[in-house]
């Protein structure tokens, strides 16, 4: 099997130790299980007892308690329909590997999160681009999708909040999407690892809310600050399930058991981090805003949702040219829009602790006079 070059994971892996202002990170500020146990507000006995659990397996589809956990983020979605897997990258990967067959078309709506696309390709489908666009902040094209789609066309990748964009499909959009899949007897596999960091109030549906054929992704990593758990989940159709369960057996097993359980006490208390968590995010999104105002060399497109967003810049430069040089030169780190193919741009997050993306942002805003 062939697969390209994991572009933005490539660029972490070279940076992410050595960088003095690490403005890249898309988890939000990371918790021990100390701060876990304060945060919840009792000594919990799952917790307490983790010094006592015997290092065995465990229960091979997930634990119980997790995936009722998991369970909960939905609407009226049964622990039958999800396993636990190795992160949302895991369950992204199972999602595909489950799918596609040689000759499959897959729509993978781009820029996202780089498995959408490369691994469909290295599995032998066909991967066509809908490209979202600037101009249309970021929202996918319904009447280009349309048109893309053919007897073929065996899945839908998409990412919601998008990485990088930080963009949310609207829920019109959304459910027009669904529609065009309904019409071809298509899968949506929607990549959710962002779901609930959302920018305003309110209930924001799934695609497993929404179509029977839908499959959803997610972790711990991002939106529960979790990422050390490497503990995700794949929903959807029960068909699906059971073939992705077969060939989860034969990379995995099981996910592992103190993971497991640490994650069903935290959805257990999923408000409890929601809140935090997006006091951190809503409180940084301003403090980005008001940096990007103040810049004349950078704009954007304004999050509605997630951790990252994409600046754009007028530099006669390529974004890895430019960020190579912040990086060498003062240790500021962000992600070329080269990752992602998105030419003058970078990608920033922006949920870390406060005062530390104040501070990085003063530092690249230094950078930028030079260019003044």
């Amino acid at each position: 099997m062939k697969i390209d070059k994991f572009g933005v994971e490539y660029w972490m892996d070279l940076y992410e130790t050595k960088c003095r202002y690490n403005l890249a990170e898309t988890c939000v500020d990371s918790i021990s299980i100390d701060q876990l146990s304060e945060l919840i507000g009792e000594e919990e006995e799952a917790l307490g007892g983790l010094s006592s659990i015997r290092l065995g397996y465990g229960e091979i589809p997930g634990n119980l308690a997790f995936r009722k956990g998991v369970a909960g983020l939905y609407r009226n979605l049964d622990v039958d329909r999800i396993l636990s897997t190795n992160g949302a990258i895991g369950a992204n990967f199972l999602a595909l590997f489950t799918l596609v067959e040689p000759g499959d078309e897959v729509i993978a709506v781009v820029p996202t999160y780089q498995q959408h696309y490369s691994i469909p390709e290295s599995l032998g489908g066909r991967v066509k681009y809908l490209r979202l666009k600037k101009e249309d902040d970021f929202i996918p094209d319904v009447v280009a999708l349309e048109a893309m789609m053919s007897d073929k066309t065996r899945v839908i990748c998409l990412n919601s909040p998008n990485n990088p964009t930080g963009q949310l499909i609207p829920e019109g959009v959304m459910a027009r999407i669904v529609e065009i899949a309904r019409a071809y007897g298509a899968y949506i596999l929607s990549d959710e690892v962002y779901r609930h960091l959302n920018q305003k109030e309110g209930y924001v549906p799934s695609v497993i809310d929404l179509y029977d054929k839908g499959i959803s992704t997610g972790s711990m990593s991002k939106v529960f600050s979790m990422a050390g758990l490497r503990l995700g989940w794949m929903a959807g159709p029960l068909d699906v399930i059971a073939k992705a369960y077969n060939i989860r057996h034969y990379n995995m097993i099981s996910c592992g058991i103190l993971d497991e359980v640490i994650g069903g006490v935290a959805l257990k208390h999923k408000d409890l981090i929601l809140k935090r968590n997006l006091g951190i995010i809503r409180e940084n999104l301003e403090i980005l805003d008001d940096f990007v105002k103040g810049e004349p060399h950078i704009d954007y497109v304004k999050p509605q949702g997630g951790t990252t967003a994409l600046l754009y810049y007028d530099m006669a430069m390529t974004s890895t040219e430019l960020c190579t040089l912040m990086m060498e030169e003062e240790g500021i780190m962000l992600v070329p829009g080269d990752c992602f193919d998105m030419g003058p741009s970078m990608r920033i997050g922006y949920a870390f602790n406060p005062s530390e993306l104040r501070e990085g942002l003063g530092k690249l805003s230094e950078f930028l006079r030079r260019f003044d």
